[in-house]
Order: C-alpha cells, then sequence, then structure tokens
C-alpha cells in the first residue's frame, strides 16, 4: 500500500447529462486512489546549469516557460521525464529542436544543451508526467459504471496548468488520518491506496473535474439511486454532503449553502457551502484537501460537489452544479 498526503485536490463521475436522459445517478462520496500519467512533459520550472564557465539557462533561452508541455524534442515524441533527460544527455551538446504548447499554440523552438561539471548534458527544466493521490467519487451511473469526480480539474500544483491526460486510473484506498484544516493552513485527508487493486479508468481531464468509468461494481452496486437536480431547484439553506473521512466509511454531514453565483460571477464556481455539522468540524476542521467531489445533497437530490476550500477559513468552501459537470461530460 502506498501512502499519499494529499496536496493538490481537495475533495475528489461520469455519466451522460441529465438533459440527455439521465435523471438519477448514485451519489458517492468514497475516496478512491488517483493516478494519471500525462501525455506529454510540463515545464514546472526552469533552473540553471552550473557548467565550467558559469551558470547557464538553456530552456530559458531557448524561450521555454514555466507551464509549457514538450511534446517533442530532437524530433523524438516526449512522453516521459526519463525520455526527455535521456534525448537532451545523448545530444552530445548539439543543437535540438522542440516542439512545445505556449499559451495553447504549438511553438517550434531550438535549444542547445549545457554540460554540467559532472559532464552530463541539461537544458534546465524540472518537468513532470504524472501524478497520484486521493480523492473523492461524486457520482456513477448505476447502467453504464460510468463516473464523475472532483468538480475540478487536476492541475500541477507548482504552475496551476491543467494537466494533460495520457492514461490513468483508480485504486481502491482507504483514509488512514486527517490533517485538521485551520486558517491560513488548508488540511489534509492522509492516506492509502493500493496500485495493484484498479477500480476504474481515468478518461478525461476536464476544468469541471474528472470522468471516467468503473471496471469494479463493487464498489457501487449496493448503493441507492438519486434523482439529479437541475440548477434552477437548487436554493440557499441547509444541504448535506457525502464525504469518506476515515477509513472505507462514507458520512452524511450537515452544511449550509450560504450564496449562489450567477453564471457572469462564477468563476468556475457556482456555489458557496459552509459546514454546520459538529461531528465533520470535530474530524477535519471542515473541508481539507481530498475532499474534493464530495456530493452535495439537498431535498434528497444530487445538486453538485465540493470542490475548494476557503484558505482563511476553512469552515467554507465552493461548489459545483452537478449541471456543469454532467454538461461537461456531454461535450
Amino acid at each position: 500500500m502506498r501512502r499519499i498526503i494529499l496536496a493538490v485536490w481537495t475533495a475528489l463521475v461520469f455519466t451522460v447529462s441529465a438533459a440527455a436522459g439521465t435523471e438519477e445517478v448514485i451519489p458517492m462520496g468514497r475516496t478512491v486512489g488517483i493516478r494519471m500519467t500525462s501525455d506529454c512533459v510540463l515545464v514546472t520550472r526552469l533552473t540553471s546549469v552550473e557548467t565550467i564557465e558559469g551558470a547557464v539557462s538553456p530552456a530559458e533561452t531557448a524561450g521555454l516557460r514555466e507551464g509549457d508541455f514538450i511534446r517533442e524534442i530532437g524530433g523524438e515524441t516526449i512522453s516521459s521525464n526519463d525520455a526527455l533527460q535521456k534525448t537532451v544527455s545523448l545530444s552530445g551538446g548539439q543543437p535540438l529542436s522542440v516542439l512545445c504548447e505556449q499559451d495553447g499554440q504549438l511553438k517550434e523552438l531550438t535549444v542547445t544543451p549545457a554540460r554540467d561539471r559532472d559532464g552530463v548534458y541539461r537544458i534546465g527544466v524540472i518537468a513532470r508526467d504524472s501524478i497520484a493521490g486521493i480523492g473523492t467519487v461524486t457520482y456513477v451511473d448505476p447502467k453504464t459504471g460510468a463516473y464523475g469526480s472532483l468538480g475540478h480539474g487536476i492541475c500541477d500544483a507548482e504552475t496551476g496548468v491543467l494537466i494533460p491526460l495520457g492514461s490513468g486510473g483508480l485504486m481502491e484506498s482507504s483514509v488512514e488520518s486527517v490533517q485538521r484544516g485551520a486558517a491560513g493552513d488548508p488540511g489534509a485527508l492522509q492516506g492509502e491506496f493500493s496500485p495493484e487493486h484498479e477500480v476504474g479508468t481515468v478518461q478525461e481531464n476536464t476544468e469541471t473535474g474528472i470522468f471516467g468509468q468503473f471496471t469494479d461494481p463493487a464498489y457501487y452496486e449496493s448503493l441507492e439511486t438519486m434523482p439529479v437536480a437541475h440548477e434552477d431547484e437548487v436554493q440557499l439553506g441547509k444541504a448535506e454532503i457525502l464525504s469518506n473521512v476515515s477509513g472505507q466509511e462514507v458520512g452524511r454531514y450537515e452544511v449550509e449553502i450560504v450564496k449562489i453565483f450567477d453564471e457572469e460571477n462564477a468563476y468556475g464556481r457556482s456555489m458557496m457551502v459552509r459546514v454546520t455539522d459538529d461531528r465533520l468540524l470535530a474530524a477535519t476542521g471542515g473541508i481539507v484537501q481530498g475532499m474534493s467531489g464530495s456530493p452535495l445533497i439537498q431535498d434528497d437530490k444530487l445538486v453538485g460537489a465540493v470542490t475548494h476550500v476557503l484558505v482563511n477559513d476553512p469552515t467554507r468552501g465552493y461548489a459545483v452544479m452537478i449541471d456543469a459537470m454532467l454538461e461537461e461530460m456531454e461535450n
């Protein structure tokens, strides 16, 4: 089992839109281990290469920036950090063509690797090609096993860039402990997952969540379905969330919807919620990282998913309307 302290997601389904015929899904609230690899490498930081002549930065000189995606270098398709470093180290210091994605546009650059004091050729980048952690599944379609999760995309922690999906999977997980949240110090679920026990796939990473397919029906087949609420049915006032903050047990906790944002002022958030349940406040301090995707329920209908915590007030956080997740999935 692998121990993970979640540092990227707040709280963690794939289905077709209610408008397209899905009026009921299973609300989950269960954590899963998530692993995701990119279809390229993400430049998370530019660094200097210490040569015998002094410090240089070949990547910066070439025009690479933090947040760029490197898709090809030296004519080779790059999908891992190891492949990037290997191509650079074998360059002999000769200029390499680079195909990168910068600000959403493909660009062709030329970088000349520099030889460091150990004799290794480098271009001066720190790159990411994969990510892993635990998160919360929002819902699953019992007819197809399709799920939706998180309510927001998986982004690189340093650059904030949405990571392009190459492949990914869900694994069985268990919450072992909780780092309680406090003002200025967001808490986190701390748990374990088993890479050997994969229970689903990750097929999309979008601004409103990750989506894919459960391959192990045991994760949801004994659970009951719930109607999906449309946006105009959501009201200010009492609601509940389903969250897995201990072991594999999903609890139902009281919250309050304190604000509903109009479309013009949403900025990726639909609602603000406040935790009012003394049990959850005692266990977590409110909303913590790892709870993203916790289903939000009002009047026995699924209305949305928790997405982010307010750093200075862990009792409050944002949520996305379930309509937004379903619409993203349909597209």
